[in-house]
């Protein structure tokens, strides 16, 4: 696990994110709340159309809020702000994209593109200060700097993506909102640029929010993850805890997806099929409630206290085997 701190780098309060026009319109995101502490790599997973992108687009300020605030270190950055403020969100936000053949103008050079951010905000003061910054961003994600003057097509997926993290990088930021930076690319390349995204946090000290559906890959990078259902969040927890012990029913369904790299053990798992009419929230709505320290989910009362019973079952058992290993 990461150096955390339990300072709140950012705050989601009530975030509701719509589409469409008039009586069309559609909630992609629905009263979702959330923080992340500085140093952390905070997970956001979910199926396909969960609104897991919708989030940090909102963060980035791409997509409009329908409802809610956005804090980045206490300060209010979402709704109307200053233009010194954007200036500054600029620097200190950026985002990784999820493609990277889509995401660099293949007409541009590596060095304007990693450089785009720069030009944008005038945040160099020399053109020498400026190749030097694209020349450390490029070493930074084990480039060399000579590729400054190629173009996107002569690179490989993994290569083009780690562009990507330097155009990011070149900008001196705290937060960096990682969208699916994996999904595209091979799966031989796709623990290498893992590893980089650790080794950059824990040498620049960076604070992540990763967005991915894949939750072998979440269970690896990230220190907490949020569920994501259609737009509302089902359960928040610490990775491990959440992966040992599930309570949400969708979140089951997830885990129970997940491949087993053993041909035998995989064909005799048994799949959990996420059903919505398992919930009786006609006379009882759900609520965001915390189970146990840490770990919150969304259940009305009758739920409530069925995982609350789970808890302190599992608690009971792990008092037993305390004390069978003492009695050894």
């Amino acid at each position: 696990m990461n150096n955390i701190s339990k300072k709140v780098i950012l705050e989601i309060k009530n975030l509701r994110v719509e589409f469409g026009v008039k009586k069309k319109k559609i909630a992609a995101v629905d009263d979702v709340s959330f923080c992340i502490y500085k140093g952390e790599t905070f997970g956001l997973v979910g199926e396909s159309g969960s609104g897991k992108t919708t989030i940090g687009r909102a963060i980035m300020r791409i997509n409009e809020l329908a409802g809610g605030k956005i804090f980045f270190k206490g300060q209010k950055i979402s709704g109307k702000i200053s233009k010194e403020l954007d200036k500054e969100l600029t620097k200190k936000i950026q985002m990784i994209f999820q493609d990277p053949v889509a995401s660099l103008n293949e007409r541009a050079k590596v060095d304007y593109i990693v450089s785009e951010g720069l030009y944008n905000i005038k945040n160099y003061k020399s053109e020498e200060e400026r190749r030097e910054k694209v020349a450390k961003a490029l070493l930074d994600v084990g480039l060399l700097p000579e590729f400054a003057d190629r173009f996107p097509h002569e690179f490989s997926g993994g290569q083009r993506q780690r562009i990507g993290i330097a155009r990011a990088l070149v900008m001196g930021p705290e937060f960096i909102i990682a969208d699916e930076p994996i999904s595209a690319l091979d799966v031989s390349i796709r623990a290498q640029v893992l590893n980089l995204l650790s080794e950059l946090q824990k040498k620049k000290g960076l604070t992540y929010l990763f967005i991915t559906h894949d939750l072998s890959v979440a269970r690896f990078i990230t220190d907490r993850i949020a569920v994501i259902r259609k737009g509302k969040m089902v359960e928040l927890a610490d990775t491990e805890q959440l992966f040992t012990r599930p309570y949400h029913r969708y979140t089951k369904a997830l885990l129970s997806a997940i491949p087993i790299p053993d041909p035998a053990r995989e064909k005799q798992k048994a799949l959990q099929v996420y059903d919505p009419c398992c919930h009786d929230y006609a006379n009882n709505p759900p609520g965001w409630s915390e189970v146990e320290p840490g770990h919150f989910v969304l259940a009305n009362q009758k739920e409530l206290e069925e995982y609350k019973a789970q808890y302190a079952k599992a608690q009971r058992g792990n008092t037993n085997r305390r004390s069978c290993d003492k009695n050894r």
